[in-house]
């Protein structure tokens, strides 16, 4: 049984490296990858930290993950259940929490957080699905569900649950766009090209208003 987890665990730790390369356009070489790649070397850490976790080993696990905070900026609780292939970009600063639930293909770019809203205990921190982008800074916060080939926009808060195919913005998070049809792999890394309803709505009412002074113009014209 035990073997069994060990070899899973390595199966994830070879799909994660695996990520870096194929996510990461900087990414020249695999050496460079296992050698200076803070988001891989918190991986690593937390997926032995978590092997630990699940043998009930007192103290170690803990203790490796607050290491690994201290090398990388990335403080990730080895009771955390993470899938395989998750990048982490840049990452200083991103925390996931202890009972976190984290999908296959998810990429976490700096400064996100998942994490909890109160001192309950239990299940207290988010359910992130598979094939999920979460922005730099971006808060997911509680036990809430998000779905998969969803995209969270920078410095968003999100407070509720989210469904499939769906893009989140702002504070708190709002669902501005569903999609039926699967978002492609190469798409996920796109954070920048977001919609905001807040400017679509403002950019709405500044065409009316044109229109409403186009219309006073004319009639003063025709008055005069």
């Amino acid at each position: 049984m035990h073997v069994n987890n060990m070899m899973d665990t390595i199966r994830k730790i070879s799909r994660d490296f695996r990520a870096a390369l194929a996510m990461d356009p900087a990414a020249t070489s695999k050496l460079e990858v296992a050698l200076t790649y803070a988001g891989f070397h918190a991986l690593l850490a937390y997926r032995l930290a978590h092997w630990l976790f699940k043998r009930r080993i007192p103290f170690f696990p803990r203790a490796l993950s607050q290491f690994a905070r201290f090398l990388t900026g990335i403080e990730i609780h080895p009771g955390a259940a993470i899938g395989s292939g998750l990048f982490i970009d840049h990452g200083m600063g991103v925390v996931i929490g202890e009972t976190t639930e984290i999908g296959d293909n998810v990429t976490l770019f700096q400064g996100v957080t998942l994490g909890g809203t109160g001192k309950h205990r239990g299940k207290r921190h988010p359910t992130i699905g598979s094939h999920v982008v979460v922005g730099a800074g971006a808060k997911v916060l509680g036990p809430i569900s998000i779905g998969n080939y969803v995209k969270i926009g920078a410095n968003s808060v999100v407070l509720q649950d989210v469904p499939d195919h769906s893009t989140v913005v702002g504070i708190p998070g709002r669902i501005v766009r569903i999609k039926d049809e699967r978002v492609p792999d190469e798409a996920l890394l796109d954070h920048i090209h977001i919609p905001d309803p807040i400017a679509d709505k403002l950019i709405d009412l500044q065409v009316q208003i044109d229109a409403l002074k186009q219309e006073l113009e004319a009639r003063r014209g025709t008055k005069g």
